[in-house]
């Protein structure tokens, strides 16, 4: 027997006390895709969200092996030094044919996971694009009601669908390798024109002198792209999440960013477009949900499918005749 939803009225009071395991189960809560949980999940969003949004919130990408669960360790601690309350949101790839996922990221961010006032949540990225899981945007927002002053957003990887954690987050970071040449060609261009810094790790050792000449290569690169910002061209560092050097020297920029974003009125606006961003995408993704579960819909499906697949019927045709037969029904 399944169990019971939790009570959200009794989970937001507990979560808004500081209750750490209350937070665990609230993120539980609008991850599970029951439908009996959705409602909870919904009354739970609704009671907490007016508490929410007075966090910086960071999104960080990278290739996979640039080190981004150690950069986040060595920047979160850095962050809890300046008496911040820090929350990671990483999102794990999933296997395509089991769903499961490595969920590792507590072991790769020790120190952040073993700190009072840090919180490391990994989520299966459970088949959805844009690096990031389906309800990391009500995950934020969950973190910040319990007060954490920092949300970090760490996503699986680097594509042209990485995206998308620049669109529910502040100040979008993109960490590179040291290398260039082919490597800087290889540089999806709108991950790099929706990064507001970009950092070099590993820029320690013997690839020290590598990580330099990158950061020249990409800040050469850089001018000749459209930053996110207006007027303002994209800082390209160079640092060592190992080390530690550079890191603190970031998280300084990255604050003073903010601020700026704060002060002239850019925060806000970009906000407020995430919010519409969210909630058309909430839309479709409700709209297509109820049309799947249409039972003239599934009675139709098969066939349309089977047209499609044989080439005698245009996709293009197929989609309006399934819309169409859905909103007839509801018209009648």
């Amino acid at each position: 027997m399944a169990a019971a939803p939790a009570d959200p009225e009794r989970l937001a009071g507990e979560l808004l006390a500081g209750e750490r395991r209350a937070l665990a189960r609230a993120i539980t809560l609008i991850e599970s895709t029951r439908p009996e949980h959705r409602a909870s999940a919904e009354q739970l969003l609704a009671r907490l969200t007016p508490a929410a949004g007075k966090s910086r919130r960071l999104g960080i990408t990278g290739v996979p092996g640039v080190g981004k669960s150690t950069f986040i360790d060595a920047l979160g601690m850095v962050a809890i030094a300046a008496h911040c309350k820090v929350a990671v949101l990483s999102v794990d790839p999933s296997s395509q044919l089991t769903g499961g996922s490595i969920l590792g990221d507590k072991t790769r961010m020790q120190a952040l996971a073993r700190h009072p006032q840090a919180f490391v949540r990994p989520s299966p990225a459970g088949g959805t694009l844009g690096g990031v899981h389906k309800r990391t945007r009500e995950a934020v927002l969950l973190v910040e009601a319990a007060g954490y002053d920092l949300v970090i957003v760490e996503t699986v990887g680097i594509g042209q669908s990485e995206t998308a954690v620049a669109g529910m987050t502040d100040v979008f970071l993109l960490l590179m390798l040291p290398g260039g040449g082919d490597e800087l060609q290889g540089i999806k261009r709108g991950v790099i024109e929706m990064a507001d810094y970009v950092m070099v790790n590993k820029a320690d050792g013997a690839l020290a002198l590598a990580a330099r000449q990158t950061v020249a290569d990409y800040a050469n690169a850089l001018r000749y792209l459209r930053p996110r910002t207006a007027h303002r061209q994209v800082p390209v560092t160079a640092c060592s999440a190992l080390t530690g050097e550079g890191v603190a020297e970031a998280w300084q920029q990255i604050c003073a960013y903010h601020d700026e974003l704060l002060a002239s009125g850019e925060l806000a606006r970009r906000r407020a477009e995430q919010a519409r961003s969210w909630f058309w995408s909430e839309l479709s993704d409700t709209l297509l949900a109820r049309l799947r579960d249409d039972e003239t819909v599934k009675a139709l499906l098969p066939d349309i499918e089977r047209q499609v697949a044989e080439g005698s019927l245009a996709p293009t045709l197929a989609a309006r005749r399934i819309f169409e037969t859905f909103a007839q029904k509801r018209h009648r």
